[in-house]
């Protein structure tokens, strides 16, 4: 992540990361649904509106999800290199499917000052803010209001990011048969705090999730940016509702790529046990893949979290894995 960025969008750790942006350029007016060909802008979704940006053609349509605070563009910007030297996802798998992005309410693009030294610290949101905290199922509600008003038939290939991957399993428990296929990207497992507080003594825990869930200078820069946890971080809604929902309505089986990372997380804070964390939370992504029967776990040996800006063409080829598997299932596992 962009080391002024980080000044702004403080410590987000253990899944917790913040995304990509583009160029902020005027507001856009919010556009009469259906949405078809390539299109970006705004969709109203009763009284407010999401920015939502589709490319390609085919189904089933991927829908990209980025993790906490993170911008749709995300998927299309690429924040370490150059733009055209490397195909980053949207654009990737624009070329195999219909591929849609959208901006949650309070989220931001970092920008990277060694490829935009004139560049502002980050770019807002481009959709309508709205009270924060929020938690996942609102942000799930929000999504299924955008693909209904934008008129996106399914099924879907849900593809998710560190905490974007609990409004994503959310969706699929919720929507059993809009969600085909899904592809898991470092996601937030619902019980990693407790499994933290478990290998942590307690000092460590309190100053762990202290620097987590301090917003002060996130918010002294963007009073509307997006916030997902509230205290006791172990027990925040976003986590217990998608534990609730494991338990009440588990994912239907469906091919699954879960990415975890490989190179490893910076401390947090002082004495962090790098190597039992690790373990960790290695752990919590086999977790994940035990969700359905055949899912498949692939570790990013050179990817930090950020596996889609580290290794882009990892990502696109796991989502065309899903994709592939949805249109023929003899392809699958």
């Amino acid at each position: 992540m962009d080391r002024r960025l980080g000044r702004v969008a403080v410590g987000l750790v253990a899944a917790l990361v913040v995304a990509g942006g583009l160029t902020a350029g005027p507001a856009p007016q919010a556009v009469a649904s259906p949405v078809t060909g390539d299109f970006s802008g705004l969709v109203d979704i009763g009284g407010r509106s999401l920015y939502l940006e589709c490319r390609g053609q085919g189904s089933p349509t991927v829908i990209l999800e980025a993790g906490a605070n993170g911008r749709g563009d995300v998927w299309s910007r690429d924040n370490l290199r150059p733009a055209g030297q490397r195909l980053m996802v949207q654009p990737g798998v624009a070329r195999f499917t219909r591929v849609c992005a959208y901006d949650r309410p309070g989220t931001l693009g970092e920008v990277n000052p060694a490829l935009d030294p004139d560049g502002p610290e980050f770019y807002p949101s481009r959709t309508d803010p709205v009270p924060q905290p929020r938690t996942t199922r609102e942000l799930m509600t929000d999504l299924h209001a955008l693909l209904t008003a934008a008129q996106i038939p399914g099924p879907y290939v849900l593809a998710a990011h560190s905490a974007g991957g609990l409004v994503a399993r959310l969706y699929a428990s919720t929507y059993p048969d809009d969600v085909a296929g899904m592809v898991l990207i470092d996601t937030t497992n619902e019980n990693i705090w407790h499994h933290f507080q478990d290998a942590l003594t307690p000092a460590q825990y309190q100053a762990f999730e202290a620097s987590t869930l301090d917003n002060s200078e996130l918010l002294a820069a963007y009073p509307e940016a997006e916030r997902l946890w509230i205290a006791p971080l172990a027990d925040t809604p976003s986590v217990v509702q998608v534990r609730q929902a494991r338990q009440d309505a588990p994912i239907r089986p469906m091919p699954v790529v879960v990415l975890a990372h490989g190179i490893p997380f910076a401390a947090p804070v002082a004495g962090w046990p790098t190597e039992k964390m690790e373990s960790i939370l290695l752990d919590s992504q086999r977790d994940i893949a035990s969700l359905v029967p055949d899912a498949r776990l692939v570790i990013a040996t050179e990817s930090g979290h950020n596996i889609h800006q580290d290794q882009p063409e990892l990502v696109i080829d796991a989502i065309e894995q899903v994709v592939t598997a949805v249109r023929d299932p003899g392809t699958w596992p």
